[in-house]
């Protein structure tokens, strides 16, 4: 059974950093895309960040410059390092993959961990 188990949030001030971990079950994730969403309450899921299977990322506008994703494949483990957070960072943030089970592409999704940026 394919899981994604995030962990890391938390409560940070602005200009403040945390690293969220995503670690995966169930298959080998190297193949595949993984990726950070978070959704701000009364706001759609939106994507932050995503890196493929050769390393390549890629970067919301809104956090590029400040959050970097990284991916350990021998842990099936992605991460989020998040500096200079700003009160807007605040949201649930979700771990997420797309993989191939038989013949059949499927999403995937963790529980989410909650972020919040205040002072």
């Amino acid at each position: 059974q394919v899981q994604l188990v995030e962990s890391g949030g938390g409560l940070v001030q602005p200009g403040g950093s945390l690293r969220l971990s995503c670690a995966a079950s169930g298959t080998s994730f190297s193949a595949y895309v993984m990726g950070w969403y978070r959704q701000a309450p009364g706001k759609q899921r939106e994507l932050v960040a995503a890196i493929f299977s050769g390393g390549t990322t890629n970067y919301a506008d809104a956090v590029k410059g400040r959050f970097t994703i990284s991916r350990d494949n021998a842990k099936n483990t992605v991460y989020l390092q998040m500096s200079s957070l700003k009160p807007e960072d605040t949201a649930v943030y979700y771990c997420h993959t797309h993989i191939i089970i038989g013949t059949t592409w499927q999403d995937y999704w963790g529980q989410g961990t909650q972020v919040t940026v205040s002072s």
